[in-house]
């Protein structure tokens, strides 16, 4: 990905993102490094959760069969040192590195590759990932059309698909299909989340619950010993207390910044600040099968009632822009053509009373307090701003928040039937991440919170991801976004810059386009 850099002030600053100490000799500190996040992860067994502090963890952890490069969602060797595609695209065989070992001291060889994949695909198994409530998963998305997988010897495994998948390659490297080791799902079963074994730099020491976890150095690291002597991932939910903390120094990274906390932080020489484009959209999901939202004239109405220009000055800090697609700008295929849907309050009204509204409803808008990096914000702000814009045309919400986990549990639900605030950070390059993993009728309730599903846009999404050609996809991409924007599934707000803060102790961290730690292996304090 090319980067651009947004803040002027911030040219020449290094990237972002950090983690712990580190130095393994006589004059070694036993300091951690520790990072900030603004609200508790959800578990740590990466076939069961979405969202971003799980996998800001899980990064560290586990390794996945092909990886991204540095700073880019470009796929490179991981486990698997190569891989070969048949010539009609239905079988990948993956030779894997020699020598790979678990935190567990088991070996990551085919079996254990076949175990994994197993534990995702077949029902049957006793450790199957759904088999316990409340999963939020990408294991549909990332292996749709795998219809076999085998070992074909001790560092070698092929897997067949009944069907193209274009995105196949760079979904394997999310952070989301980390490689478990089998013998400890099988020790611990449905709390295997709590109990994370994988073969990455960092292996798991405890959690405790909203408010660490930590982490120490996996000594047998297979790509070379970690400089770093500890991690800790702090859960500190107030934005005033995260800077404040990295500026006293008890914090070295900051996993979510503000806008407003930006400004702040580049004025402290011991600081470094980080900006890029980001790979992030931000609105609101429509209930598209609920009163009065399955009237598209409404959920049209409620993007024009909202003045995004605006938000993105006063509240986002000029660090945002106005969404015109679903999918943001640094996302190959995004079209600058469409129009989106400009701040027009007397077109809101005159869509309502088309629709049977023209003295407006009330409705509820749930929200979450902390920042995310789609929202940097945080969710109350931004749900206060829409409320008030959304009265102006008469319709009357009411803000209902939860914290982040309460919060994930009550909106990723087929039941759920309310407004409520959503977004996404790109976790592959493909526009299918975005324009299938939020929309199409598959990914309800987890990442299609709308409940959005109309079969053409099914079918349009199916033929995409199944094509091999660039420029037909393009064209077929083209078609979805012209088609979601018409149909406003979301209030489409604005795609945000991607903002970390970092001590200048802290080398070596880059970051990656889709926002999680990668490559923790090397950075050092």
């Amino acid at each position: 990905m090319t980067r651009t850099n947004i803040l002027p002030k911030l040219a020449a600053l290094p990237v972002a993102l950090t983690f712990a100490m580190a130095f393994y000799g006589p004059a070694a500190s036993a300091a951690p490094l520790v990072i900030a996040m603004g609200a508790d992860n959800t578990g740590l067994d990466p076939m069961t959760v979405m969202n971003n502090e799980s996998g800001f963890i899980m990064a560290a952890i586990y390794n996945e069969l092909v990886e991204y490069k540095p700073g880019s969602t470009e796929v490179g060797p991981g486990l698997a040192d190569k891989w070969d595609v048949s010539k009609d695209g239905l079988t990948y065989t993956f030779y894997l590195h020699p020598g790979v070992k678990f935190h567990d001291g088991t070996p990551c060889n085919a079996d254990a590759i076949v175990a994994w994949l197993d534990r995702q695909l077949n029902k049957n198994n006793p450790n199957y990932y759904a088999n316990k409530a409340g999963v939020d998963s990408y294991v549909d998305f990332t292996f749709h059309g795998v219809d076999s997988y085998k070992k074909v010897d001790d560092k070698t495994v092929r897997i067949h698909m009944t069907k193209p998948n274009a995105e196949f390659l760079n979904s394997l490297a999310m952070v989301w299909t980390g490689v478990t080791s089998p013998a400890a799902v099988a020790k611990w079963g449905p709390d295997y989340y709590k109990h994370p074994v994988g073969t990455g730099p960092f292996k798991f020491v405890e959690w405790v619950p909203n408010d660490h976890v930590t982490l120490d150095p996996n000594m047998d690291f297979w790509k070379g010993k970690p400089k770093l002597d500890k991690l800790i991932y702090r859960v500190i939910p107030e934005s005033a207390v995260r800077v404040m903390e990295i500026k006293k120094g008890t914090v070295d990274v900051l996993a979510d910044v503000s806008p407003a906390d930006s400004k702040i932080l580049m004025e402290d020489k011991n600081i470094h600040m980080m900006a890029e484009p980001g790979l992030m959209v931000n609105g609101v999901a429509l209930p598209t099968n609920t009163k009065p939202f399955n009237d598209v004239r409404v959920r049209q109405a409620l993007n024009y009632a909202v003045d995004k220009d605006t938000l993105n000055k006063y509240l986002y800090k000029g660090l945002a822009t106005t969404m015109n697609s679903p999918l943001p700008p640094t996302q190959w295929g995004y079209d600058k053509s469409l129009p989106g849907y400009p701040y027009n309050p007397e077109k809101a009204k005159q869509l309502l009373a088309e629709a049977g509204y023209p003295n407006g409803f009330n409705a509820t808008l749930y929200v979450y307090p902390n920042p995310r990096g789609y929202n940097p914000v945080g969710g109350a702000t931004l749900g206060q701003a829409i409320q008030a814009d959304l009265k102006k045309v008469g319709v009357n919400l009411t803000l209902q928040q939860l914290e982040w986990g309460a919060y994930l549990a009550k909106v990723r639900t087929r039941e759920f039937s309310d407004m409520c605030l959503t977004g996404w950070s790109g976790d592959n390059g493909d526009p299918d991440n975005f324009i299938g993993a939020l929309w199409d009728t598959s990914q309800i309730p987890s990442g299609n919170m709308s409940h959005f599903s109309n079969p053409a846009f099914d079918a349009l999404v199916a033929k995409a991801v199944a094509e091999p050609s660039y420029q037909t996809r393009l064209t077929l991409y083209n078609q979805a976004q012209k088609m979601l924007m018409d149909q406003a599934p979301w209030i489409f707000v604005n795609y945000a810059t991607n903002l970390r803060a970092h001590s200048v102790k802290v080398k070596g961290m880059v970051l990656n386009p889709t926002s999680m730690f990668f490559d923790m292996d090397k950075v050092s304090k």
